[in-house]
């Protein structure tokens, strides 16, 4: 038995309870959100928009007024048409990008990685992409047998007497070979 800590079994009667108070309590936030939001509406358009005084305007004055706020609204409307063009343009980007990544994606493979016992030549020819076939464990070798001849020293004398005459010139010959 384990000695951490009970959890209460709550009868149905007692769970229902509950989730009819939670479910007040979250009505009552919600409702106080939506009045603080209109609030907040209302202030914001009261600072920005200057209440209109209209009594005491004549026809004329009146037209002024309406050509004006058509002017500044089609102004705006221009603005948002502009600013909408460049929201499509920026999607159509973000898409083309996306795709071009979908694609990558699948082109690149991914070797599986799992813990399984291998000898070297295995996992060599796992690592080697379709691309690229060399065969590293020769290139290897061949750079051994390389330093493994410049370690040779030997004395020039008994080289240049070894290669002088005709022997000498069918053992060069021959190394070239």
């Amino acid at each position: 038995m384990s000695e951490g800590p009970r959890k209460a079994k709550y009868s149905a009667t007692r769970r229902l309870l509950l989730k009819s108070k939670l479910l007040k309590k979250a009505a009552s936030m919600l409702v106080t959100e939506k009045e603080g939001m209109v609030r907040e509406r209302e202030q914001a358009l009261s600072e920005r928009v200057p209440p209109l005084k209209l009594s005491g305007l004549s026809a004329q004055e009146l037209q002024e007024l309406c050509k004006d706020l058509h002017r500044k609204i089609d102004a705006v409307d221009e603005v948002r048409y502009d600013m909408e063009l460049k929201v499509v343009k920026n999607d159509k980007e973000i898409q083309t990008l996306v795709q071009k990544i979908a694609e990558m994606k699948g082109t690149m493979s991914r070797t599986k990685l799992k813990r399984v016992k291998k000898s070297a030549d295995a996992m060599l020819g796992s690592m080697e992409s379709k691309l690229m076939k060399a065969d590293f464990k020769a290139n290897l070798k061949t750079v051994k047998k390389e330093e493994e001849k410049k370690e040779e020293v030997t004395d020039w004398r008994k080289n240049v007497e070894a290669m002088s005459g005709m022997e000498g010139r069918k053992k060069l010959f021959n190394a070239g070979q």
